[in-house]
């Protein structure tokens, strides 16, 4: 006969309930929030910041109340982590929304001006990440200069001039046109620099406008100035190769890519024959992309 005794088993222990947020960490979320609000910050330079930025990646609670005040406030979480800090981007209802049309109508009053603003914004970003690889590389820096900037848009509106002449649709389009024919030829209508009496640049001219989407880019913390050469020479920020990433899916984007993109290192870049692109670049042992 056994003299085993039966035990009842022991009933599982309940895994230990989360703590409670408070007040507090709420405030703290909202703080994180604004911190990505202020574009130029980044958390080495401020060491709440860091702290907060560290929490909400190992504090899942945490993370997921502050990314819940940042919705609540029209806004959408694109990275939190110590090299971009808390970036974010407006939804197009939020308070903090800059739109493109309220941004053109302080750069510039006229209708097609500001259709050159916009096209000045979309070769920024084509010219800082030509190739996928550079986007999706975090460690990347793109490069560009204003004057390079001016320069490719001009190679560009050449390439749509030859291929609507080839098409035989060679016609001035309506103002409703769409991605970028509406817009190439008044850019290569448009001179690169004018002058005033005392020979400043003119702010309409094609440069101009190159330089006000950089400043305006720089002031939004996706650009950082490095010298003055070349117009103004600029590298790219965390930040800005994250809107950027959002923007590649874009029509428009995919068009100005299409024309045959070949970046430069010193922040220049041209455009070459579709037939001999490739094998240009390659002689000159320059990198190459075309979607």
């Amino acid at each position: 006969m056994s003299t085993d005794t039966w035990e009842p088993e022991a009933e599982p222990q309940a895994a230990p309930a989360a703590a409670a947020l408070t007040p507090a960490d709420v405030a703290d979320a909202a703080r994180l929030v604004s911190f990505g609000l202020q574009a130029k910050l980044l958390p080495a330079r401020d060491a709440e910041y860091a702290d907060l930025i560290r929490r909400h990646r190992e504090d899942p609670a945490f993370a997921r109340l502050a990314d819940a005040v940042a919705t609540g406030m029209g806004l959408v979480v694109l990275e939190v982590s110590p090299r971009a800090g808390m970036a974010v981007a407006a939804d197009e209802d939020s308070v903090f929304a800059v739109r493109m049309g309220d941004y053109s109508r302080r750069a510039a009053g006229e209708t097609t001006d500001r259709f050159l603003h916009g096209l000045a914004h979309l070769a920024v970003a084509a010219m800082a990440f030509p190739r996928p690889e550079d986007l999706a590389d975090d460690g990347y820096l793109g490069r560009i200069t204003v004057n390079g900037i001016d320069a490719f848009v001009r190679q560009a509106c050449r390439r749509l001039e030859e291929r609507a002449e080839a098409e035989g649709t060679n016609t001035d389009p309506t103002t409703d046109a769409p991605g970028l024919e509406a817009a190439w030829r008044v850019w290569a209508r448009r001179s690169a620099t004018g002058a005033t009496k005392d020979a400043r640049r003119l702010s309409g001219s094609t440069i101009g406008i190159v330089s006000k989407a950089v400043l305006f880019l720089v002031d939004s913390g996706f650009l950082q100035k490095t010298s003055d050469d070349a117009g103004g020479t600029y590298r790219t920020t965390a930040r800005f190769q994250l809107q950027v990433r959002d923007l590649a899916s874009s029509a428009a984007m995919a068009e100005l890519l299409d024309l045959g993109v070949v970046p430069v290192s010193d922040g220049t870049a041209t455009l070459l024959p579709a037939d001999h692109s490739e094998e240009l670049v390659a002689d000159a042992g320059l990198p190459f992309h075309s979607l």
